[in-house]
């Protein structure tokens, strides 16, 4: 949510970024119901002045008539801060279902788009690999070698579900054991932030199995609920499944306020997630790339505001080394306006070549957020000099699935079986996925 001073001092600002994210809210309007807000209190408090010095008056002493004209006056007042208070109540109401409609405001290096196809790619790293035999989906070789069955889930949940199975099961832990590993570590750590040419805390990561499931009150305050025809709603009960885990970990600390000797604040949290994946009927059906439930690591962080938008190149700087170190190719996009989200100041995604498919997917995303969630949060930080601030969030995936995709499909060999990347054999401990005899 941003600042009502902030609206009312940047008028042109916050409607620009309303029209470059594509989310049109009256801003005039917002600022119309907040003069009448001012107005209305402003007008309440004078009168309970009023109220209050013919009360210290005594309401006329011993003077007979002139104690029931200031009791009548009194009266008169009580009545109109009763049809006053109502009126006041409903404006304000009204001032903040708008005011939660705004968008946060998009950084300058932004691009201003109306759909994903105008994101930027900025970066593109590693080879693509080149095969002498015909390329195979990761569903094709999944098959092949037993590592996922659709078939059977889709009898006990429907589409869009799948059980993971062997090699498959113990690539993915390795996959996460090894990310906890980097962000546990302040000596990597530090060699990212120095290869990236950055001047943050290298303070590690703490690992969190979030809770699963999440009230509605914050899931909405972290601006993550909507849209709702993604979110699974637990019947009879004011719970939803958490669609990702910086969902959970983000609301832990809301209404709260920290002190800044503990910044930054960040966990790496691992949660089972789930979306109905709306709007999406008929597309990515074979495979694991979309589905109704996934496991993912995901990085949060509460920083002080000098330092949060460092915060957010640092996360991107993990993301690229961990893709580095598994050896895929993959491009950096900066996103549009349209697409970084309304909660979103900048947002980066990171997609993987498949070779299955002979394009780049999705498979990381960072969000920086400023102090949006903040707000709506009530997450604070004392600072040293005793000054109370709202904090600044950012989010950025770990790893997902995605990955897994891409090592099955970017390290195939020509007789089916799958390489292990290098870096994940000591956790793996074996060095192909080879079919079963």
């Amino acid at each position: 949510m941003l600042d009502l001073n902030f609206i009312r001092e940047n008028i042109d600002i916050v409607k620009k970024a309303c029209q470059d994210k594509s989310m049109p809210v009256d801003v005039d309007l917002v600022l119309e119901l907040d003069k009448k807000k001012r107005a209305l209190m402003t007008e309440i408090e004078n009168l309970k002045a009023e109220q209050n010095k013919i009360s210290r008056m005594g309401k006329g002493g011993d003077n007979e008539s002139e104690k029931a004209r200031q009791i009548e006056k009194a009266k008169e007042l009580k009545d109109k801060i009763k049809q006053k208070e109502p009126e006041l109540e409903k404006t304000d109401e009204d001032l903040k279902a708008l005011l939660l409609k705004l968008p946060n405001i998009p950084l300058g290096d932004v691009p201003v788009g109306k759909s994903e196809d105008e994101n930027k790619v900025i970066k593109t790293v590693g080879k693509k690999p080149v095969f002498d035999f015909d390329v195979k989906s990761h569903w094709q070789l999944a098959e092949a070698l037993d590592l996922i069955d659709k078939e059977r889930a889709s009898k006990v949940t429907g589409s869009r579900f799948a059980y993971l199975k062997g090699d498959f099961v113990i690539l993915q832990l390795a996959m996460f054991r090894f990310a906890l590993d980097v962000l546990c570590s302040e000596k990597t750590l530090a060699l990212i932030a120095k290869k990236a040419g950055l001047k943050v805390s290298t303070k590690p990561f703490v690992p969190v199995l979030p809770p699963l499931m999440i009230k509605t009150a914050p899931y909405s305050a972290m601006d993550r609920l909507d849209p709702k025809e993604e979110r699974y709603k637990i019947e009879g009960e004011d719970l939803w499944l958490q669609g990702s885990a910086e969902h959970v970990l983000g609301t832990m600390h809301m209404d709260e306020v920290l002190a800044e000797e503990n910044f930054p604040i960040r966990y790496a949290g691992m949660a089972t997630s789930f979306r109905k994946e709306a709007g999406t009927y008929g597309k990515d059906m074979e495979g694991i790339i979309r589905m109704h439930q996934f496991d993912k690591l995901e990085m949060e962080s509460l920083t002080t505001a000098e330092n949060s938008l460092q915060e957010h190149f640092f996360m991107v700087a993990i993301q690229e080394y961990l893709m580095s170190q598994l050896g895929l190719p993959y491009e950096v996009m900066l996103k549009c306006t349209f697409d970084i989200g309304k909660p979103n100041a900048r947002g980066v995604d990171i997609n993987v070549w498949l070779p299955g498919q002979n394009k780049y997917r999705e498979t990381h995303t960072a969000d920086y957020m400023t102090d949006y969630q903040a707000r709506r949060l009530q997450t604070k930080v004392r600072r040293k000099n005793g000054k109370v601030e709202l904090v600044h969030t950012n989010d950025a995936t770990v790893f997902s699935q995605r990955p897994l995709i891409a090592i099955m499909e970017n390290y195939q060999q020509k007789d089916g079986s799958i390489a292990v990347p290098k870096v994940l054999q000591k956790y793996t401990g074996f060095k192909i996925i080879k079919p079963k005899k």
